[in-house]
């Protein structure tokens, strides 16, 4: 794969391939079995020569690299198109000439902000079958009656046709030389760094021509190296020791690079950079007095790079005034910021790359791949905290960047929560694990890479133990996304024989690994006594997973006492809804009850659904109805030392759509033996008066205590964010009346404020 590059001025626009970036790494030798890239044959399009010559690109205000403004680059000067008669087969054109496989949509009327100096095209006419742009009809280069407020914008698919080279056959002052660039990569040359992961220092260079060159420093500023380190994931960037390297630069001769590069430190990426001078303008392709660029990047603290065994094996939050929520991948989520002790969310609007780069960065993470809007990770809870934001790009926190004070929430609903992508090193996990047998890529047998007797070999997983929340470890690894199921059973899924042996047993993981080899597991002595092949572990993966959150103001607003009288609470009792001491309770005597209503939301991407089929649900004579999941939630009165005083449960008898919010149909009902679960967007209300709804406080003393709710509590469902399951309530209790406050949601405020419990009363679930 490879890019063609042009040079019409003394500067032009930088382009290159992200997806290859990763190929940064194919010096390290991989071992056998890794799966090597495949170039794909791309043949250029052959435009008459009568057809004028122009460049494209995609710029303004923009959350994606393959989505903005249009402009075209035409006799030197970059200008753009207007919207009038612009329609999807001109978008689709636009995309195929820019290497993506097709058009997503286009937008009018300046929608990612007004361009400048000429407008090159006007009531632009395409089929959608021309090679490009100046094929189509219009008024003529150069011809238009429009304004900027009329400049037209282009999404495109994030999907590159294969092979496909940047193809500009511009003339320019250079000899009218085709510049090529296929890939960038930064290449260890210390000893000390080649057998480091991941690469943090070395040489940057660029496939030209099908060879890898160095780039002359004679002009090379922190900037340059800044966009580099952040496009590779590292936050920042650090000093190096010059003189080992000119002394190694001395030993070898370089092969240099046609080109200087020239960044402002603000691009996502280097493909956003401009070419400086040329060398070869100078009359040689030698650096004179330079040697080649070296950077070196410092990586956030959960991606340092000691040896493979020794680095910080959980991803943890390195900074406690931002986080993010909600993603499938490390480096992926809504963005949370804390602010007055509680946690809240961004609205998105004007959210862009150059802000969520600087959430990125803080967060440990390099340059953002994507500034994600509308809420595409779920809906936060609680206040939006900052709305318009605007950072300059260099900003330590997105804390310190300007925003609208006056009205920081007004307008924006959840709906509109911003989130990011970010640029993470590539560590090579992916490389170490493989789905196997399945029907697509999102599911199958677990099998992992490991070392036996100096060999590589692929081998299972014992099922033994096996669950959500090492499904969920996997699907992460493998860039998949979240588990939607894990697997004790995988004789459907036949992997290779040679594969059949197990060589991982005892895995529990605690959710938060980005590699299954970070697990607690039983190291080389093995214990699993069904062994690997139809009984391996097994998961199935996918993009998106519901979100199950509590709203914490119906449970204070709901929470009363009731006295029981026994021989009404006999279903209660053969459910075990009621405290040990009722069994030697008379039948004429009372129970106390501690009584209120559950409204649980699914503020996720994907319906909340039963793990257990329908066929395998359980019926409840006494109650009349089926349980399709035994325990639902668990409800818990604690001393404020933390001890259980008192505990409920509630068997999920019936999960279905009491509400949703408006514009969304409800989908499960659970009678006549219906489908259950929580579609998106809607909530399911168990009410007060339902039994098995309450604790039974009937042996507690008076006092002060803590009142906890925790959904899901086994993690039976996969969801996008178990940190939200959990409602936390102060209750004082006199003997006779119990009075219940400052409810929240686990996790929605500060952790000093936590202890204090400071009268938060505002962390409702908002409607979508």
């Amino acid at each position: 794969m490879s890019i063609l590059w042009s040079l019409p001025s003394r500067l032009v626009v930088l382009s290159c391939i992200w997806s290859l970036c990763l190929a940064q790494f194919e010096y390290l030798g991989y071992p056998p079995g890794y799966p090597e890239p495949v170039e794909d044959q791309y043949t250029a399009p052959q435009i008459p020569a009568d057809v004028p010559r122009i460049q494209l690109r995609l710029a303004g205000e923009k959350r994606k690299h393959n989505e903005g403004r249009l402009e075209v680059l035409y006799e030197g000067e970059w200008g753009t198109v207007c919207d009038d008669d612009f329609n999807i087969h001109a978008a689709q054109v636009v995309c195929r000439e820019l290497g993506y496989s097709e058009a997503v949509s286009w937008a009018p009327s300046a929608k990612y902000g007004k361009g400048d100096g000429r407008i090159w095209f006007d009531n632009v006419h395409c089929t959608g079958k021309e090679k490009t742009l100046a094929q189509c009809e219009s008024n003529g280069i150069g011809v238009s009656d429009c304004k900027h407020s009329e400049d037209v914008g282009v999404v495109c698919s994030d999907k590159r046709i294969p092979g496909f080279r940047f193809l500009s056959p511009l003339n320019n002052n250079v000899d009218s030389l085709n510049i090529q660039v296929e890939d960038v990569r930064i290449r260890p040359i210390l000893a000390s760094y080649r057998k480091r992961i991941p690469v943090t220092e070395g040489y940057v260079e660029v496939k030209d021509g099908g060879k890898w060159k160095q780039i002359c420093d004679e002009e090379w500023s922190p900037m340059n190296t800044r966009v580099i380190c952040g496009m590779f994931g590292f936050p920042g960037e650090k000093r190096y020791n010059a003189r080992v390297y000119k002394m190694f630069a001395r030993r070898r001769t370089p092969s240099y690079w046609d080109y200087l590069v020239n960044c402002t430190g603000n691009e996502a990426h280097l493909s956003s950079c401009k070419l400086g001078h040329s060398l070869m303008a100078k009359g040689n392709s030698s650096c004179g007095q330079g040697i080649p660029v070296v950077v070196s990047c410092v990586a956030g603290r959960a991606f340092a790079p000691t040896p493979m065994a020794g680095y910080r094996k959980a991803f943890r939050q390195e900074q406690p005034l931002v986080r993010l929520r909600g993603g499938g991948v490390v480096g992926e989520g809504r963005v949370e910021v804390l602010k007055n002790g509680e946690w809240g969310t961004i609205c998105d609007d004007h959210w862009n790359l150059v802000s969520a780069t600087v959430v990125c960065r803080e967060l440990g993470f390099g340059t953002a791949k994507e500034a994600l809007s509308g809420g595409q990770l779920g809906q936060g809870m609680g206040p939006v905290h900052m709305n318009e934001v605007q950072c300059s790009g260099f900003e330590k926190s997105v804390t310190e960047c300007q925003f609208n004070m006056d009205k920081d929430s007004e307008g924006c609903s959840h709906e509109e929560d911003a989130g990011v992508r970010c640029n993470v090193p590539a560590m090579g996990f992916q490389q170490r694990l493989r789905l196997s047998g399945g029907r697509n890529p999102f599911e199958g047998r677990v099998e992992v890479l490991v070392e036996r007797n100096g060999s590589l070999v692929w081998g299972t997983v014992c099922s033994e133990g096996w669950g959500t929340m090492e499904a969920m470890v996997v699907c992460r690894q493998l860039g998949l996304g979240f588990a939607s199921n894990a697997f004790q059973e995988t004789w459907y899924w036949p992997g290779a024989v040679s594969a059949d042996a197990v060589v991982m047993s005892g895995v529990r993981c605690a959710g938060t690994e980005m590699s299954l080899s970070h697990c607690l597991h039983h190291g080389d002595h093995l214990s699993c006594p069904k062994g690997g092949a139809r009984h391996a572990a097994g998961v199935s993966c996918s993009e998106t997973a519901p979100d199950l959150v509590l709203n914490p103001q119906v449970v204070e607003q709901t929470t009363y006492i009731e006295d029981r009288p026994m021989f009404m609470l006999q279903c209660a009792y053969e459910e075990n809804c009621l405290a040990s001491t009722s069994s030697s309770t008379p039948a004429n005597s009372y129970r106390r009850l501690l009584r209120f209503s559950s409204q649980i939301h699914n503020n996720g991407q994907s319906d909340f659904r039963p793990k257990a089929s329908r066929d395998s649900w359980v019926w409840h004579d006494c109650h009349r109805h089926y349980h399709s999941m035994e325990i639902f939630t668990h409800y818990d009165l604690l001393s404020l030392n933390g001890s259980k005083v008192a505990e409920g449960h509630k068997a999920s008898f019936c999960l279905e759509d009491s509400e949703c919010d408006e514009g969304i149909e409800k989908k499960y009902e659970c009678a006549n033996f219906g489908e259950q679960g929580i579609t998106v967007g809607c909530w399911d209300t168990y009410r007060h008066d339902i039994d098995c709804q309450w604790v039974d406080i009937t042996d507690v003393k008076p006092g002060d205590y803590t009142f906890q709710i925790v959904i899901n509590p086994n993690y039976e469902v996969a969801e996008s964010d178990y940190t939200n399951n959990v409602v936390k309530c102060k209750s004082r209790y006199d003997g006779h009346r119990i009075w219940m406050y400052n409810c929240h949601i686990g996790g929605s405020i500060g952790g000093e404020t936590e202890e204090t419990f400071p009268g938060l009363l505002n962390n409702q679930v908002t409607h979508r």
